[in-house]
């Protein structure tokens, strides 16, 4: 695809499904046990909520990779809040009775605290906050997510280094 040309997202999905469905996996293998989100059916709702946006149309592999990103922070973030209500257990989690030392904390308050967080970074320094969700939400490797920016490794190192910096001391309330 050439970097000025408008693809449709009939056109994409055929290039961009098999990765879009690797990197969701590779995120969800970092979710607690017992998810019930599968990458499949994460892969799905990014689908399905990309297809309203931009018409269905992208200027480049690096933009619909972006909106993925988004879309796919998006996902996982809702499904957090959902988990957290109380009539679907308000955020308690299942443990074996032979299993009872402390409870750790939540998959989905962790989700949380980085989106809303995000949000804030995204607001001073919205290049780093896309960077957090392409490699934290979508799971792309530093190299692949320079790609996306068109920049070099070591900077996309940096950009990850002082967004996790800023996000810790936001998460930890220190801001």
């Amino acid at each position: 695809m050439q970097p000025d040309e408008v693809q449709t997202t009939e056109q994409l999905l055929p290039l961009v499904y098999a990765e879009l469905r690797r990197l969701a996996a590779d995120k969800m293998a970092h979710e607690n046990p017992g998810q019930t989100l599968q990458p499949t059916a994460l892969v799905h709702e990014a689908w399905l909520k990309l297809g309203g946006e931009q018409n269905g149309q992208w200027r480049n592999r690096n933009h619909f990779f972006a909106a993925a990103a988004e879309a796919m922070r998006r996902i996982l973030t809702d499904n957090a809040r959902r988990k957290l209500r109380v009539r679907h257990g308000g955020g308690q989690q299942r443990v074996d009775f032979d299993d009872c030392p402390t409870a750790a904390d939540s998959e989905a308050d962790h989700i949380l605290a980085v989106s809303e967080a995000l949000e804030k970074f995204a607001q001073l320094d919205p290049k780093r906050a896309e960077l957090v969700k392409l490699r934290y939400f979508v799971g792309l490797t530093f190299e692949e997510a320079a790609e996306v920016f068109d920049i070099s490794v070591p900077t996309a190192k940096r950009y990850w280094s002082f967004a996790r910096a800023w996000l810790y001391e936001e998460i930890r309330g220190d801001r």
